[in-house]
């Protein structure tokens, strides 16, 4: 099986719940833990490309800094992908990424039809 990169955030339950699907199927997993390595413009705009969707559905709208900063009014999309790397909690998750293809684990169903397990 390919090697398999899951962005995670170790205080979600969802993504604790997908690292444990890729543990229990022996996945081969590199795990990045995205709110210490802060992900760069470049690396937000490749898993926008990979996942196929806009900044603002890769957004956690709900997030108290997306309030405060305001951005439900932004239409930018290079202004949202700037919030997200300045402030990567912003950024849903976990993503699970698979031959430069990628989804987001939610609902966790998803993630094995995915990986084809």
């Amino acid at each position: 099986m390919s090697l398999i990169t899951i962005w995670h955030n170790p205080r979600c339950s969802k993504s604790r719940a997908a690292i444990e699907i890729l543990e229990k199927n022996n996945c081969e997993t590199e795990v990045v833990k995205y709110l210490e390595i802060n992900p760069d413009e470049t690396q937000i705009k490749s898993i926008l490309k990979m996942l196929g969707i806009s900044p603002r559905e890769l957004m956690r709208t709900k997030e108290d800094i997306y309030k405060e900063l305001n951005l439900k009014d932004i239409k930018s999309e290079e202004k949202l992908i700037e919030a997200m790397a300045q402030n990567p909690k912003l950024i849903e998750r976990p993503i699970i990424i698979k031959n430069a293809e990628a989804i987001i684990g939610r609902p966790t169903e998803k993630i094995a039809e995915f990986l084809n397990l």
